[in-house]
């Protein structure tokens, strides 16, 4: 199963058209299969009043509001639009996150393939109505959500209108950079025997290791914020991936699709010429004459295998020789 893998461009163009196509082409050339922006009216999704999280003053250096910081990050439709047909000249899918129902429509107009929801939004009841009326596949992120309350958007999404089975859980660890020992990747394949559908891993974390061992874990699909550099300011570069580094995670992910295979255990093509070298046969030890029985002593398990098999030792033992051996001659029967 082939892993999809989310750029996540975010709030990262800092306001800016042009570096906002520059994560684009990026996220391309990095392979990935989608580029995730974010989608808001600032005055529908923040008040005036609230305040940052810590990690947003210590990114940005400043300890004003969310509604001023995020405001400079808004995107016009001309905006997004702009964007989507630079997708389509990179060769990668255009993907953004809504957090009000204006937003959300305005992108349904764009004809987006998925609906994401953000971990923020999971306890938000009319605004996971909205988007799940819609119909099409939905990506869950669970950041701070117990698993009932995982359950209960599940519920909500289903009777909204997004059949069960389009409905995927990314387990989420909410703080930038997020804790290592706060991972607790076990979660993700914790949602996946309890509910039954496909998961995947949203990475916090700095690094790209965490997300090659969700991907290892069964990860459908692995999503990680990017950046142009980490030296920028704003509130999520600090825990994102600089160019290089969302190259090599692809990559990584790649190799560990094809590592993990079909779970079927037998001989590969490349071992089949290593048997005989790898593996003994049963042989002479000393020089064995015709007619003397074989015995631990004569006879012995050295490589290559050539000969007997060491698997069929008891049925050797106590045999008469039935012509002479030379050490290291292969017993034959």
């Amino acid at each position: 199963m082939k892993t999809l893998i989310i750029a996540e461009a975010g709030v990262n163009h800092n306001g800016n058209i042009e570096i906002a196509k520059q994560l684009i082409r990026v996220a391309a050339d990095a392979g990935a299969d989608i580029v995730k922006f974010q989608s808001f009216k600032t005055e529908s999704s923040i008040s005036k009043n609230a305040p940052k999280a810590n990690y947003q003053i210590a990114a940005t250096g400043m300890a004003d509001n969310q509604y001023e910081m995020v405001k400079n990050l808004e995107l016009s439709a001309g905006e997004h639009a702009e964007l989507i047909d630079e997708c389509h000249r990179a060769g990668i899918t255009f993907l953004s996150t809504a957090f009000d129902t204006e937003s959300f429509d305005m992108l349904m107009e764009f004809g987006l393939s998925h609906v994401k929801i953000p971990s923020g939004e999971i306890t938000n009841l009319p605004l996971i109505r909205h988007l799940s009326s819609s119909g099409k596949p939905i990506i869950l992120s669970t950041g701070m959500a117990s698993l009932a309350e995982v359950e209960s958007a599940i519920d909500l999404i289903e009777t909204s209108g997004t059949p069960r089975e389009r409905i995927t859980l990314l387990h989420c660890t909410t703080e930038y950079p997020a804790p290592v020992d706060e991972v607790n990747l076990r979660a993700m394949v914790t949602m996946k025997q309890t509910f039954n559908l496909n998961v995947g891993y949203s990475d916090h974390t700095t690094g790209i290791e965490v997300s090659i061992a969700a991907a290892a874990l069964g990860a459908s699909v692995i999503e990680k914020h990017f950046t142009l550099s980490r030296k920028m300011k704003g509130p999520d570069h600090e825990a994102s991936l600089e160019p290089n580094e969302l190259t090599a995670l692809v990559s990584s992910i790649r190799n560990v699709e094809r590592a993990l295979g079909d779970g079927l255990k037998r001989t590969t093509p490349s071992e089949e010429k290593n048997k005989v070298i790898a593996r003994k046969s049963i042989v002479a030890i000393k020089d064995i004459a015709e007619g003397e029985l074989f015995d631990a002593d004569n006879i012995g398990t050295k490589r290559p295998s050539i000969g007997l098999s060491p698997m069929l030792w008891d049925l050797v033992l106590g045999l008469p020789a039935r012509r002479a051996f030379k050490v290291d001659e292969p017993i034959e029967l």
